[in-house]
């Protein structure tokens, strides 16, 4: 959760700042997510450093990161239905909450979007004379022979195209390339922006580690995506790699949408393991997330854990591709596991 200077935060020092926060708290109640973002604020203020990068945890208006009253810019993303409980059960509320990031004349990004949320972003951001900076408008970005071509007023540039996976991807990068511009970061930077990017469990390949070590031979993916937009993302990606049985290890939580998310991948897999989430009070159970794959259209059964799966995988199909999937909270756990 916490990068300073581009590397993630020690556990010595992230402790010795958590224990500060923890006695300025002076034991009032605060969530986990307050106390983290008070350490990473502080973590910062502590760094010397071009800029600091804050990302949502959920929603925006009313985010405990959402308290820079002055940020250099703001960045939205598309919005997709997800969080329904805390955000709202409609593409304009959930944009609302999310426009809420929006400050008095500050430049704001927005990437592709719904005409619901369009509207929604836009207006919040005339109500504060925030000047606006959308995709489709301002700045367009597109794949062109194997390589991506990014364009706004200043410009063209012809970059590679970027190194995480999906189409979805290509309109992140141009948001994130029209933030570099818009700050006056040179070219050379905005190059190194597409091809130097991580982003543990989207879409990452698994290539070492005891799983990877359990399946030589197959084709290991990670991704934490959770909403029907995710699985849309994921169907598109599996519809472009080259054909091979696909097999999908998905657990859930409880407060998803598992039947939007599931049913684009129906077309691309082979057969789905369900497995609950270890630890996870809120998990979905295995025996339901087989049941909803099967709504969708996929054979499917369930699996005690994602070890024991991917064993019944490889043993039948050793040179399988597999999506262990679903859930950012399963997604934590196995690259914990997997060191």
């Amino acid at each position: 959760r916490i990068r300073v200077a581009g590397e993630l935060i020690s556990e010595d020092a992230l402790t010795a700042i958590l224990d500060e926060c923890y006695d300025v708290n002076a034991g009032r109640d605060i969530t986990y997510f307050e106390i983290t973002t008070c350490a990473a604020f502080l973590a910062f203020a502590r760094t010397p450093a071009d800029f600091t990068l804050l990302e949502v945890g959920l929603g925006g208006r009313v985010d405990a990161t959402n308290v820079v009253r002055q940020p250099a810019l703001t960045i939205i993303t598309p919005v997709s239905i997800d969080h329904q409980q805390y955000l709202g059960n409609t593409l304009a509320e959930i944009a609302g909450e999310k426009a809420g990031i929006i400050k008095r004349q500050v430049p704001c990004i927005i990437g592709p979007q719904e005409d619901a949320a369009l509207q929604v972003i836009e207006a919040q951001a005339t109500r504060h004379r925030a000047p606006v900076l959308a995709s489709g408008q301002h700045w367009h970005v597109a794949e062109e022979a194997g390589r991506m071509v990014y364009q706004d007023e200043t410009g063209l540039l012809d970059l590679p195209r970027p190194n995480l996976l999906g189409t979805h991807q290509i309109f992140n990068a141009g948001a994130a390339l029209t933030a570099l511009r818009h700050l006056g970061i040179a070219a050379p930077h905005c190059e190194a922006a597409v091809t130097r990017a991580e982003w543990p469990a989207r879409m990452q390949r698994l290539r070492k580690g005891p799983l990877a070590d359990s399946a030589p031979l197959a084709e290991i993916w990670l991704d934490g995506g959770h909403n029907p937009a995710a699985g849309q993302a994921i169907s598109k990606l599996l519809a472009d790699m080259p054909k091979r049985p696909t097999y999908l290890i998905c657990g859930m939580l409880n407060t998803k949408d598992i039947g939007g998310y599931l049913r684009p991948l129906a077309a691309h897999a082979d057969h789905l393991y369900a497995v609950s989430i270890p630890g996870e009070a809120a998990t979905l159970p295995a025996h339901q997330t087989a049941v909803a794959a099967q709504e969708a259209g996929m054979a499917a059964s369930e699996a005690s854990c994602v070890l024991d799966a991917l064993s019944e995988i490889v043993a039948r199909t050793p040179q399988a591709r597999v999506l262990i999937c679903g859930s950012l909270y399963l997604a934590g756990g196995i690259l914990r596991e997997n060191g």
